[in-house]
């Protein structure tokens, strides 16, 4: 006689499988996260798939309107600028300057501001209220005022717009990181975790980081955000990318002289970078959302 196989209907689904439920749930975070997809393939293959070199100039094609006017070519789709690039080339190759750049900055950022923020944030006494006090100063600079000054003093360029930017950024995540280690730090779990034993890498590892792991997703969704518009702004202020760069602040500068004339080459990268931080922020919305519940 063969056993009969009993299947339970009513299984509780694992913490991600209920965040992507919850997260998928939400129809403005699925867009924004098919809009991160798409930077995120541009940013890797948009240099291959570009028909034209970002500084190619091409005389006889001089402020060609995108394709959808009368007087636009479907060889130009987007256009060309004042020198006869391509605008559609160019928003591909700057995608990685942009877009990817920030995620490095990111990346980077998030990397510096765990270790400290967690070492901090298991800190007590002086040592732990100094640093609560300096990150304070260093949090009322806005990250852009702060991006410009170490750009004045290290001078513009991609290379020095990276650390700058990463500089700006770092402190965010110290702040929120050893904020949220503090605050978990003092919760009943924890002491009950030191009765039974536990060492202090034990207590950070397996009983604070999976409640702080909230707060880290949520910061680095900002910091993105904010990496990308920082960029934007000091290659607009032709204090991070130099001319021919093809970086999407940089085109929105170069195309301002055009702008009554040939409104494309501002309006299409001006889209570029609008597009960008709205499907960060939809899918930093729907993230939020959807770890409330699941930290209840």
């Amino acid at each position: 006689m063969r056993p009969i196989k009993i299947y339970q209907e009513d299984q509780i689904p694992s913490p991600t499988l209920r965040l992507w439920m919850l997260f998928s749930a939400n129809p403005f975070a699925l867009a924004g996260l098919w809009g991160i997809c798409t930077l995120l393939l541009l940013t890797l293959f948009g240099t291959y798939i570009a028909p034209f070199s970002p500084e190619a100039q091409d005389p006889h094609a001089l402020l060609l309107p995108p394709s959808w006017d009368p007087a636009g070519t479907v060889e130009h789709f987007l256009g060309t600028d004042d020198l006869g690039r391509d605008i559609f080339s160019r928003l591909l190759h700057g995608a990685r300057l942009t877009f990817g750049m920030s995620l490095s900055i990111v990346a980077t950022a998030l990397s510096t501001g765990f270790v400290i923020g967690s070492i901090s944030g298991m800190m007590h006494g002086l040592k732990s209220s100094i640093l609560g006090h300096l990150l304070d100063a260093l949090l009322s600079i806005p990250s852009l005022l702060m991006a410009i000054l170490v750009v004045a003093v290290m001078g513009p360029g991609l290379n020095n717009v990276f650390w700058a930017v990463g500089i700006a950024l770092t402190p965010q995540f110290v702040r929120a990181i050893h904020q949220s280690v503090h605050e978990e730090l003092q919760k009943e779990y924890v002491t009950a975790a030191k009765l039974d034993g536990a060492n202090g890498l034990q207590i950070f590892w397996f009983v604070i980081m999976p409640n702080v792991w909230e707060t880290v997703i949520i910061q680095t969704t900002l910091a993105i955000s904010a990496a990308i518009l920082d960029i934007a702004a000091l290659g607009f202020l032709n204090l991070g990318a130099q001319a021919p760069s093809p970086e999407w602040g940089a085109m929105v500068s170069q195309g301002l002289d055009n702008l009554l004339t040939a409104p494309w080459t501002v309006t299409i990268p001006g889209v570029a970078i609008l597009f960008s931080v709205l499907a960060i922020n939809l899918v930093g919305d729907g993230l939020r959302s959807a770890l409330a519940p699941i930290r209840t």
